[in-house]
């Protein structure tokens, strides 16, 4: 028992390095997202942004949703919603729907 244990800490550790932060806009932690946002994964890295719930009613965030529907149906590979488009491109989006 105790080496289950020991691998299942090993894996959490693993997965905190895998999803390291970059740029203050990603999580460090699985764990970490804060009421009333959501984790999504973007481009060809899966970099993480975490993003206020409120943006699901936008148009424009809606169409990346249909987007990463008709990509990866409802298997995600990060096991979280990843959206298929570039980095820079979500970038650019999040900054029109904050200014919004």
């Amino acid at each position: 028992m105790g080496r289950a244990l020991v691998g299942i800490s090993n894996a959490k550790e693993k997965l905190r390095r895998t999803i390291s932060p970059r740029n203050g806009s990603i999580s460090s932690t699985t764990n970490d997202v804060p009421k009333g946002h959501f984790a999504v994964y973007v481009g060809e890295t899966y970099r993480r942004f975490v993003v206020p719930i409120s943006y699901l009613n936008h148009p424009l965030f809606q169409d990346l949703l249909h987007w990463a529907e008709e990509e990866f149906g409802y298997n995600h590979p990060m096991g979280g919603i990843t959206i298929p488009c570039s980095e820079d491109y979500f970038i650019s989006l999040i900054s029109l729907l904050k200014s919004s």
